[in-house]
């Protein structure tokens, strides 16, 4: 099998781990083995392949993964759709508990779900949004 070839299975496995773990750490390792795979490509030794492989991990783990980091960590101000729900003040409309109810979030009328399935939230009380699950906020105090 040539070099290339070894080397872009190299990278779909640590594709595949990092799709798996979602540790932002197997991914920047495959683009550095993509380029590996493109060193040997052109018929460079294997020194240079490994020393490519090499340089570009450090490198895409020095630049991609703070990148994907931060945008992992949004700041709720920056976040859009559902995801800026989260954190969220809330009024409770109807009761809410482990099996359901309504909130207004923003001026939207929501289905909740109590967060903690022992609580009891009463209509009129003001809760916060701590997770969205499809269309149904989970609401706690």
């Amino acid at each position: 099998m040539p070099d290339w070839a070894i080397w872009l299975v190299a990278a779909a496995l640590l594709a595949g781990g990092e799709v798996l773990t979602l540790g932002l750490f197997l991914g920047p390792l495959a683009l550095a083995a993509i380029l590996a795979a493109l060193v040997a490509l052109a018929g460079a030794s294997l020194g240079l392949e490994i020393g490519a492989f090499v340089a570009g991990s450090i490198a895409s783990l020095a630049i991609v993964r703070p990148i994907a980091r931060r945008h992992m960590r949004m700041p709720a101000h920056v976040r859009t759709g559902a995801a800026a729900l989260i954190g969220q003040r809330a009024v409770v409309l109807e009761r809410v508990d482990a099996d359901g109810g309504m909130v207004k979030i923003g001026g939207e009328v929501w289905s909740a779900r109590a967060y903690d399935e022992d609580h009891v939230l009463e209509a009129g009380k003001r809760v916060e949004v701590m997770k969205i699950e499809g269309a149904t906020a989970l609401v706690s105090e």
